[in-house]
């Protein structure tokens, strides 16, 4: 007689994992499920969920590096057990973030001399690094200003509107006003002249921007640093710039080296970049280099002895991975100045292919610069029929990530779709991209009913009893508003 064994529930040496029970049983998703699984069940559902997000290099959304070569991920994967604050434990890790630190350093220009050590840290990101760096500003304000026995609590930061939001959750967390130049059509960065008049004496420092968020464009920071240096003499003040390079400060050093924008301006005193944009390493890097000693308050410097020997520590974090710092040194020895130019000019030149193949559609204003970070931030030229919102809408389903949005105070009626090239984007992805967005118009064209109309009901308003048509721009910032809506509405219903 042949004896037959049923498989229990719980066996775990079913060849396939899609021959288990793992894949018909829903495994609760906001509480510890009670019992285990198999490595390969786990691996299995979590990797199917995945392949849901959308494809990282063609998310156009991004600055940052979705592609790095295969040596650099080996040696990102061998060092991923390794905790960056362990100095004393991994020396050779902390002595290649010192010469990270004091490549960047040279690379802008850092006042040194032929001995002397740079001041900087790497940091999680530009948002660690301008936390940082803020609080290095607001120390110093606060010590001088208690020194001259005046008050020092209500310190500000002027800025232009067009701001990373990350400038925003400092002065909000570290209570400092945020003075903010307003946008206008047509020129959507910070104007000098402008930010210099909202300068008072409660000013910390003077934040400009290497490449804005919106359209890429570099801010004056030599007419800002001119204009400055005029009011301080006049006020007997030292209002000092920190220069936000999370984008631009890997990109002008190698194809705009004639640009004054770093500490070959007296009144630099801090820099930051992201090495996880366009200093070409995987989210998660971040860097600030100061001028000088004397720019970094030494209060804000913590020693600790208890990982094996005394350690200086300025961060805002405690344990972070040194793969990315490792990335980092990797990419600055293995490309030089010659490889990150070379990578720089044929992203700028890309940019210019996609920038002239929307032109040619005939259907597009280029919001965006030629000199700057490469982006090319473009809108409808006629947008009474389809909002730049449902151009992006309708790229998604050709994989394309492609953002719109509406420029800050006091643009906010000006919308705009923008592409970041970054060093993975070929030319003939940006050939494609043009021929998908041309498909996307010609289907919108064809659309038998306005889908805004639709969306925003009646074009006319009654007014005392009489219709009265409603101006280009109340019919742009209603079709803008509902776009955002039904788009914010889907996001929420993606579980």
């Amino acid at each position: 007689m042949v004896l037959s064994k049923t498989a229990s529930e719980s066996d775990v040496s079913v060849h396939s994992t899609f021959a288990s029970r793992y894949v018909r049983s829903s495994l609760p998703r906001f509480k510890m499920p009670d019992n285990s699984i198999p490595k390969e069940a786990a691996y299995q559902i979590i990797n199917d969920e995945l392949m849901l997000d959308g494809n990282p290099r063609l998310n156009l959304a991004s600055f940052v590096t979705t592609w790095m070569e295969p040596e650099c991920d080996k040696l990102m994967m061998a060092a991923i057990n390794k905790n960056y604050v362990d100095m004393d434990e991994y020396p050779v890790t902390t002595e290649l973030q010192n010469r990270c630190v004091n490549m960047i350093a040279h690379l802008f220009n850092a006042p040194l001399g032929d001995s002397e050590t740079a001041v900087g840290v790497g940091t999680v990101g530009s948002s660690e690094a301008i936390m940082l760096a803020g609080l290095a500003f607001k120390r110093k304000w606060q010590n001088k200003r208690r020194a001259e026995g005046k008050p020092c609590d209500k310190p500000n930061i002027v800025t232009g509107a067009n701001v990373q939001v990350c400038w925003e959750k400092f002065a909000n967390y570290f209570e400092v006003e945020l003075k903010e130049v307003k946008l206008r059509e047509g020129y959507y960065v910070m104007d000098p002249v402008k930010a210099v008049e909202l300068v008072d004496e409660n000013t910390i420092c003077v934040a400009a921007i290497l490449g804005s968020t919106l359209n890429g464009e570099f801010e004056d920071v030599k007419l800002l640093n001119d204009l400055l240096i005029e009011k301080n003499k006049l006020t007997g003040w030292d209002t000092p710039i920190h220069v936000d390079a999370a984008s631009g400060g890997f990109i002008a050093p190698f194809i705009y080296p004639e640009l004054e924008w770093d500490f070959r301006l007296p009144l630099v005193k801090s820099i930051n970049v992201s090495g996880h944009k366009y200093g070409l390493v995987y989210a998660g890097i971040g860097w600030v280099i100061w001028r000088n000693k004397e720019d970094l308050p030494d209060e804000l410097i913590f020693h600790i002895n208890y990982l094996g020997a005394d350690q200086p520590t300025f961060t805002l974090n405690f344990s972070k991975g040194s793969s990315q710092v490792i990335a980092q040194y990797y990419q600055l020895i293995r490309l030089g100045y010659e490889g990150y130019q070379n990578v720089m000019e044929n992203c700028r030149e890309n940019a210019l292919v996609l920038k002239q193949g929307l032109e040619k559609t005939g259907h597009f204003n280029i919001v965006s610069k030629d000199n700057g970070v490469p982006l090319v931030a473009f809108s409808l030229k006629n947008n009474s029929c389809h909002s730049e919102f449902e151009v992006s809408d309708m790229l998604r389903r050709f994989g394309w990530i492609v953002p719109a949005y509406t420029m800050p105070p006091d643009a906010q009626h000006v919308t705009v779709l923008r592409v970041v090239i970054r060093e993975d984007f070929s030319r003939t992805l940006a050939e494609r991209l043009v021929i998908d967005i041309t498909k996307v118009l010609h289907e919108l064209d064809t659309l038998p009913a306005r889908i805004s109309a639709k969306i925003t009901g009646e074009e006319d308003k009654v007014k005392n009893g009489m219709v009265v048509k409603k101006t280009a721009l109340e019919t742009q910032r209603e079709i803008t508003d509902a776009w955002k809506k039904l788009v914010t509405d889907r996001k929420s219903q993606v579980c």
